[in-house]
C-alpha cells in the first residue's frame, strides 16, 4: 500500500520514537493488505449488506480479525516468516483503539501493537474517501478531519498527526 509506505516512512523520518528500519517499513506495508483477510469467513449478506449492520451481525463482522490471524497461523512452513508474523498482528489487532474499547481484546494505547496502529489510521482514511454499500466516499479533507476528531479515541495520536501532514502534502 503506498499510503502506509509514505507514512512509515514519514514515521521514520519525523520521530525516534519508532525503530524501524527500511525493510521492517517493507515488511509492513506489503504485510498490511492481508489486514482483512478473516473477510473471507464472513457471510456475503453481512459484507455487503447496505445498511447498518445490527447488534448480531456485527458481532459476526468482529470475528474477521481472529479468523484472519488464525488462517495465517495455519500457515505450518510460513508462520515463523517475519512477513506473515506482521501480518497476523496487523490481522488480530487492526480494530483495537488507542482508548480501549476497540476489539478483539479492548488494548489501549501503546498495548496496541505499533504496526496495528498504523495500519489502522491507513485504513481507517481508505475507508473513508472511498464509496461503500453502505456509504458515499467523502473528500481528502473530510477524512482528514474525520481522522483528527478520532485522534486520541480511536487512533494513535502521534501517528494520525504525521499521516494528516503526509496526506495533506499529496
Amino acid at each position: 500500500n503506498t499510503l502506509t509506505r509514505l507514512l512509515l516512512a514519514r514515521l521514520v523520518e519525523n520521530t525516534d520514537a519508532y525503530n524501524l528500519t527500511p525493510d521492517d517499513c517493507y515488511l509492513i506495508s506489503t504485510a498490511s493488505a492481508f489486514h482483512d483477510i478473516g473477510k473471507v469467513g464472513i457471510d456475503e449478506s453481512i459484507l455487503n449488506k447496505p445498511g447498518k449492520l445490527t447488534k448480531e451481525e456485527f458481532e459476526t463482522m468482529k470475528e474477521h480479525t481472529l479468523i484472519g490471524a488464525s488462517m495465517l497461523d495455519k500457515l505450518e512452513h510460513y508462520k515463523d516468516e517475519k512477513m506473515i508474523k506482521i501480518a497476523y498482528q496487523i490481522c488480530r489487532w487492526h480494530h483495537e483503539r488507542w482508548d480501549g474499547t476497540g476489539y478483539p481484546l479492548g488494548l489501549k494505547g501503546e498495548e496496541i501493537p505499533l504496526i496495528a496502529r498504523i495500519v489502522s489510521v491507513v485504513d481507517s482514511y481508505d475507508s473513508i474517501i472511498n464509496d461503500k454499500v453502505y456509504s458515499k466516499g467523502r473528500n481528502k479533507q473530510e477524512a482528514i478531519e474525520e481522522l483528527r476528531r478520532c485522534s486520541g479515541k480511536q487512533f494513535d495520536p502521534n501517528i494520525v498527526e504525521v499521516f494528516c501532514k503526509v496526506i495533506s502534502k499529496n
